[in-house]
């Protein structure tokens, strides 16, 4: 025989309640059919745990109760790895009777006559004791082990509640275990942000798949998911989300009538931008006050998200505020003069190029318009200038650093763009800036427009000396 004691539990469940000295019940069963048998009781933990009775005896055959106590109220369970324990040790007693003093003399020495029954761990189970292993720190495996054992204890609504701690937190393993315990994914109030909401915020791409996978749903009227995916510029969560609800509104807006888009350029997030946009998220809109994205994005002086803006919207640029103001006007509030070109002075630099409008160039450049700067043909405002055959413009921009050499969308540079519009004395000029004629086109565009020039020899032969030497 190895052992005469047989407990009723092979682990004791300490149900944990914060603040509380909590207890457990667990009972011992004497296998001697004719004998009774002396039961000692001792913890691993002599500073956390007591016992009802540390000694006592037991019948033939019958069991005896006993509880294990926490000796001291506390606000978290004293988890310890590994785990604390009771060991149960017996000694048989012929007499059947005996003093206290007598059975703790009996177990203070050692020896055959004294069985090791069980060591039973203590575990600390309950909705308390799973909240507190919630908390963000890093997962081990007896971490998760310990809170399967905790939420074994939990009824459905403490299971639900316990969702929502670990959905906040963004814990893939916890939002499974706790689900598949039988926590309640639709359980959420008409004022309560969905489980994936909570999530999303958490920015854990696996927990909001889990839980869309799981069957959950947004709530409409609370629940902003892309507009906080977007402002953590997490497009593994803007693509988790779309692809979980197919019917999401890409336009929704949040209580200042701003959409994800909006949240997404006022920090600046690009590739949420792009992603957005990609999938149907409407460049232009306003919200409450008049802003479209790209007056936020100004705002805040993001220039990669103002140039991609103006890539993609179509009147955001001259759109004003309830307070009148466009997006440049906004910038130049902030003093973000490297956004000044590419929302209104490089427009009004190109503007005044072709009507050789010499004042109001001068007046853009000194306030930062970017002299080589192109528009939607990739034109330069001095291509513009040398079509225009307007020279003291095509002067003005080469003193500023103009390039000569720069070619346009259809790969012609300012030089073949004066010749084109028949500008001598343009084309003269920017030849004795260093103008090149390197394009195989131009000769045959010289002889076909001969007439038109009148067979000037002044630019024709230096032209083709030009293609020669290319």
């Amino acid at each position: 025989m190895d052992r005469l004691i047989k407990p009723d539990m092979q682990i004791i469940e300490l149900f944990f309640i914060r603040g509380q000295k909590c207890s457990q019940v667990f009972r011992l069963n004497n296998l001697m059919h004719t004998m009774s048998v002396a039961v000692s009781l001792t913890s691993s933990n002599t500073s956390t745990f007591s016992f009802s009775q540390s000694f006592s005896i037991i019948q033939p055959l019958s069991s005896a109760s006993f509880t294990l106590f926490l000796k001291k109220a506390s606000d978290q369970p004293p988890l310890c790895s590994p785990p604390d324990t009771v060991l149960v040790r017996s000694s048989m007693l012929p007499t059947g009777k005996a003093h206290q003093d007598d059975i703790r003399h009996l177990f203070s020495k050692p020896g055959r006559h004294i069985f090791k029954d069980a060591t039973l761990p203590v575990s600390f189970v309950g909705p308390h004791v799973a909240e507190f292993l919630l908390s963000p720190s890093p997962m081990s495996l007896e971490t998760k082990f310990l809170f399967s054992m905790a939420v074994s204890c939990c009824d459905e609504s403490q299971l639900t509640a316990l969702l929502r701690v670990a959905a906040e937190n963004g814990t893939p393993h916890f939002i499974y275990t706790l689900i598949e315990a039988g926590a309640d994914v639709s359980e959420t109030g008409s004022e309560e942000e969905s489980l994936v909401s909570l999530a999303v915020k958490s920015g854990k791409a696996e927990a909001v798949k889990i839980l869309i996978e799981s069957g959950c749903e947004i709530n409409n009227k609370i629940d902003r998911v892309l507009h906080a995916a977007a402002t953590m510029n997490q497009v593994d969560l803007l693509e988790i989300l779309c692809l979980g609800y197919p019917d999401i509104d890409l336009n929704s807006v949040n209580s200042q009538g701003q959409t994800a888009l909006h949240l997404a350029a006022i920090h600046g997030q690009v590739e949420a931008l792009r992603f957005l946009v990609s999938i149907g998220s409407e460049v232009d809109v306003a919200d409450d006050e008049g802003w479209t994205p790209l007056h936020y994005a100004a705002n805040e002086g993001h220039a990669e998200a103002v140039e991609f803006l103006l890539n993609n919207s179509v009147f955001s640029k001259k759109a004003v505020t309830k307070e009148g103001k466009t997006a440049f006007a906004l910038a130049v509030d902030q003093g973000y003069s490297h956004l000044y070109d590419s929302l209104h002075l490089g427009d009004l630099l190109h503007r005044a190029a072709r009507i050789d409008d010499v004042h109001t160039m001068t007046s853009c450049l000194a306030q930062g318009a970017k002299v080589n700067g192109r528009d939607q043909n990739d034109w330069t405002p001095l291509h513009r200038a040398a079509f225009k055959g307007n020279l003291e413009s095509v002067k003005l921009l080469i003193s500023h650093g103009a390039r000569v050499d720069l070619v346009d969308g259809t790969g012609y540079m300012p030089l073949l763009r004066a010749v084109e519009a028949g500008h001598v004395g343009v084309a003269m000029y920017l030849l004795s800036h260093g103008a090149k004629a390197g394009f195989k086109s131009l000769k045959g565009m010289l002889d076909s427009d001969a007439e038109s020039f009148g067979k000037h020899p002044s630019l024709v032969n230096p032209l083709h000396q030009g293609g020669e030497r290319a």
